[in-house]
């Protein structure tokens, strides 16, 4: 039978030169070839998607140098739009995309909010993940889709059911006046709505669940009611939160193609009313953009497309800036967002 392990055995030999601080603050800071490779390859990565955001701006500057050249910044404020003559204006392509993006806000913002809330606050715990999924599903579904069921089901809706109904009502106001056919700005600003409306929600869900507690519970606290609570405290606090995700919407609504082109008529007038068709940028390159014969009608939609990729830009650049003020101001809201 063996003898049992002695201390010496056991613990370990202390006899040896033991490393000093400096020895251990050394190897603290010796990097290792992979963490120098892994860093690199992550700060290459990271450049270049400034870099190809640099890129696609400058290949767009070049394409639309012709126009520029001929129409300069005069091209912005003029109508016509002749690929016969070679004269181009994108003014009502302009004021179309922004018009239909408006609108598509309009509607979206008030019901995209009350979801939010709805999930956030109202809401039972059992309800949350199903309705909370269904709302992000919108977000999966083609845009092509979109406008089919524009075309098959919200059009003639709104042409045979609604307007006649509202008509009436709301025919003396500048925004309803004319003959509504169908395509129109209305119907391309309700397909919108319905497609940025999972972005809105979501994001302002988020931004909404990065509220301390405490702010809910100090309001529940002094008397306030539910609503009461979410209209003064809740709200207020994420408010830089939701109007990022707004204006990430609208940077959504701008640069959508293929349901707007479908439903919103593509006739480069400018009209005030909602019920008459209108025109936007994504729509006019997806219509022309392989039909344009001469190399100035090519540059004109190249112009216009450069146009709309600085609005988006600048629009989903601010609505990260907001984001990211709630995001530094909650730990829990840096998490989620």
């Amino acid at each position: 039978m063996s003898a049992p392990p002695t201390a010496s055995a056991i613990l370990p030999d202390d006899s040896g030169p033991q490393p000093t601080a400096e020895d251990r603050w050394r190897a603290l800071r010796t990097v290792s070839r992979g963490d120098v490779a892994y860093r690199v390859v992550l700060t290459a990565l990271a450049l270049a998607l400034p870099l190809l955001l640099a890129t696609i701006a400058l290949e767009l500057a070049v394409g639309a140098w012709p126009a520029l050249r001929q129409f300069r910044w005069g091209f912005l404020t003029r109508s016509i739009w002749d690929p016969v003559a070679g004269d181009f204006g994108a003014l009502p392509l302009i004021v179309g995309t922004l018009y239909s993006s408006l609108v598509a806000m309009a509607i979206a913002v008030p019901l995209a909010l009350g979801v939010a809330i709805f999930l956030t606050e109202f809401s039972p715990r059992w309800l949350r993940g199903p309705v909370a999924a269904l709302v992000e599903l919108l977000a999966a579904i083609p845009s092509v889709i979109y406008g089919l069921w524009g075309v098959f089901v919200l059009i003639p809706v709104l042409r045979e059911w609604l307007w006649p109904a509202v008509k009436p009502a709301l025919d003396w106001l500048p925004i309803f006046k004319g003959v509504f056919y169908g395509p129109s700005v209305l119907a391309a600003g309700v397909i919108l709505s319905i497609m940025v409306l999972p972005y809105i929600a979501s994001v302002s869900r988020e931004v909404l669940l990065a509220v301390p507690a405490a702010q809910r519970e100090a309001a529940l606290a002094l008397g306030a009611t539910r609503w009461e609570a979410v209209w003064t405290v809740i709200l207020p606090y994420g408010r830089a939160g939701i109007v990022g995700a707004v204006i990430l919407g609208l940077g959504r609504a701008l640069g959508e193609t293929m349901a707007v082109t479908m439903v919103i008529g593509n006739t480069h007038e400018i009209s005030g009313s909602l019920v008459q068709p209108g025109y936007t940028i994504a729509a006019a390159i997806a219509n022309e953009f392989a039909e344009a014969v001469t190399a100035l009608h090519l540059s004109a939609l190249v112009y216009v497309g450069l146009v709309l990729f600085v609005i988006s830009v600048v629009v989903n650049a601010l609505a990260r800036a907001l984001i990211w003020r709630v995001a530094r101001g909650s730990a829990a809201g840096s998490a989620a967002l």
